[in-house]
């Protein structure tokens, strides 16, 4: 696989993210443990059918190193997510867990040979503009900082140090995150049967959410997004994930889920122009 072919991948995590605000939103009143151990058994059940389907299980081969990374990674982000949304206004904790891509791309100057061009990083900084009007009108309008805006600047760190560390196991096959997810599970039912109250009965809604956030916000990124992070251009992916507020933060306004605001088309304007800067304006180099 190309290392181009890789970055459209990745491309495609940053789509499915897009309705992760919305999906932890609609999961309503099921705990953040809860919803994760649900979510990962449903996600890794997913992968590992698409691999047996592909008749491709040899290459589930995860190491203790990366599994360990998933513990960190893909368990830590999403418990933390799930916390802030449902403890801080979903578009604020949104936005500010947004943060993440800024963060990839000056962690991808710690790659061999991956050093950052100015383009990434004039992007980066037009992005972090676009984020930064976004979370200050956020707050300016929760009414102070809370313990979910917290939480998502501690995802956001946890992401982003996650995807750039993951591109050490180049080697270990995406299929292997079925065993990383449902080996999560494990540890977040522990937590949800010690901390929370476990909700037997949902509603559609919040079926809908679960169901959304286990085949697709959770389960299909993770795989797309490993993808792009092992093989493809971090620097890119990292500046082009600008795109996933904005988009996430919009379909939680069409859904009732947040209010609508001048700062979302300004910073829909910043976010494009900053993904151009980026990219070159779709020249190579």
């Amino acid at each position: 696989m190309t290392a181009r072919t890789a970055t459209l991948i990745g491309f495609c995590a940053i789509l499915l993210w897009s309705t992760l605000a919305l999906f932890t939103a609609m999961s309503g009143r099921v705990p953040p443990f809860q919803l994760v151990a649900m979510t990962f058994v449903i996600g890794g059940l997913l992968i590992l059918a698409i691999t047996v389907l592909r008749g491709q299980l040899s290459r589930i081969r995860p190491t203790p190193a990366s599994f360990a990374l998933g513990l960190y990674g893909p368990f830590g982000d999403t418990a933390l997510y799930y916390a802030a949304v449902k403890t801080a206004p979903a578009a604020e904790a949104n936005l500010i867990h947004y943060l993440w891509p800024l963060l990839i791309v000056l962690f991808a100057a710690l790659l061999p040979g991956a050093g950052l061009k100015p383009r990434h990083l004039v992007g980066a900084l037009i992005g972090l503009v676009a984020t930064g009007l976004l979370v200050s009108g956020g707050l300016g309008n929760g009414g102070g900082l809370a313990l979910g805006h917290v939480l998502a600047a501690l995802g956001a760190f946890v992401w982003a140090s996650y995807s750039v560390a993951s591109r050490r196991f180049a080697n270990v096959p995406s299929e292997s995150l079925c065993v990383t997810m449902l080996g999560c599970a494990v540890p977040a039912l522990a937590c949800h049967l010690a901390f929370e109250t476990t909700l037997w009965s949902l509603t559609a809604t919040e079926w809908g959410g679960v169901l959304g956030l286990g085949l697709g916000s959770i389960g299909l990124a993770f795989v797309v997004w490993d993808i792009g992070m092992k093989q493809g251009d971090v620097a890119l992916l990292g500046v082009a994930s600008y795109a996933a507020p904005v988009l996430s933060t919009l379909i939680l306004v069409l859904f009732g889920y947040a209010p609508a605001s001048w700062l979302l088309a300004a910073s829909c304007a910043l976010i494009v122009v900053g993904a151009l800067v980026a990219s070159g304006g779709g020249r190579k180099g």
